[in-house]
């Protein structure tokens, strides 16, 4: 799309998600909440699929915002989950619509999986529960199985599910296949797009693992990382800066938003990049 002429200073938000993955609210409203906040530049992330850019790029004319295309790929890297954001591609390049719909395919069965595996420790119903939640059954994930916990009084927050339910050694993990850090970097840049590492302080890496990963990262053309997002404190922007310089990446932004409930922050309201960073928007001559 053209670029649409914004307000100053510019606010870009690169990472966020509506109801076509594991967000809250439909492709427009996000668009509307992140104009409503100020944001001048925005990127809907949504996991694995891109069919809520059409509804987004629409909302965005009438809002002013510049809608820049955006999906988060799930890879695994050494058995480690990791996401990788792409943004600027052409989102009908059919390499990378055969690559999405390859990430995609078993969600529903391992989500199945998951339910037994509640089952089997006495809490039946919560596959059930989650899919009621998915408004794309095909993206069925952790956070609609969170949101069900919270909903049947064992949580408070979805975020807590977390620290006792669905990640790796406890109830309700269930391994899947995701796509390799080869396939989501090759799939993001054949579509003319740029690879970024999405929120690295979540991943469970020693400092050596997270320098290994981001050297493998540029060696396929990995070009940027997430130094500022919604889950990243303080030390972890530090950090990731002293990496990005390191490791010669540009630079992202963005919050992760999910919904008014249940994100670190909302919609552009994050730190600015350290100054000396290079943005990935460079990159993407915005």
């Amino acid at each position: 799309m053209s670029p649409v002429p914004v307000s100053s200073p510019a606010n870009f938000d690169f990472h966020c998600h509506s109801t076509v993955s594991d967000g809250l609210l439909p492709p427009a409203q996000v668009v509307h909440r992140a104009a409503g906040l100020g944001v001048s530049h925005l990127a809907l992330t949504d996991h694995d699929d891109v069919d809520g850019l059409p509804e987004a790029r629409e909302a965005a004319l009438e809002a002013g915002v510049v809608l820049v295309n955006g999906v988060e790929i799930s890879i695994e890297w050494e058995e480690c989950p990791i996401h990788v954001v792409g943004l600027g591609f052409d989102p009908l390049h059919p390499g990378f619509v055969a690559g999405l719909a390859s990430v995609r395919g078993g969600r529903v069965e391992r989500a199945r999986r998951m339910g037994e595996s509640f089952a089997a420790i006495g809490i039946p119903g919560v596959f059930e529960g989650a899919m009621r939640y998915a408004g794309n059954p095909l993206l069925i994930s952790r956070a609609h199985f969170a949101r069900y916990l919270v909903e049947i009084g064992l949580f408070k927050e979805p975020r807590n599910v977390f620290e006792h339910y669905l990640v790796p050694g406890k109830p309700g993990y269930v391994e899947h296949r995701w796509a390799s850090l080869a396939d989501a970097v090759g799939w993001i840049r054949a579509a003319g797009g740029v690879a970024v590492v999405a929120h690295p302080g979540r991943y469970r890496m020693s400092g050596g693992e997270m320098r290994r990963f981001l050297g493998d990262f540029k060696d396929l053309g990995g070009a940027a990382l997430e130094v500022v997002c919604g889950s990243h404190n303080a030390d972890h922007v530090l950090h990731f800066a002293r990496l990005a310089r390191q490791f010669e990446f540009h630079a992202s932004r963005g919050s992760d938003f999910h919904g008014p409930e249940e994100s670190y922050v909302d919609l552009g309201r994050l730190a600015p990049l350290p100054e000396d960073l290079k943005p990935v928007w460079r990159l993407l001559d915005l």
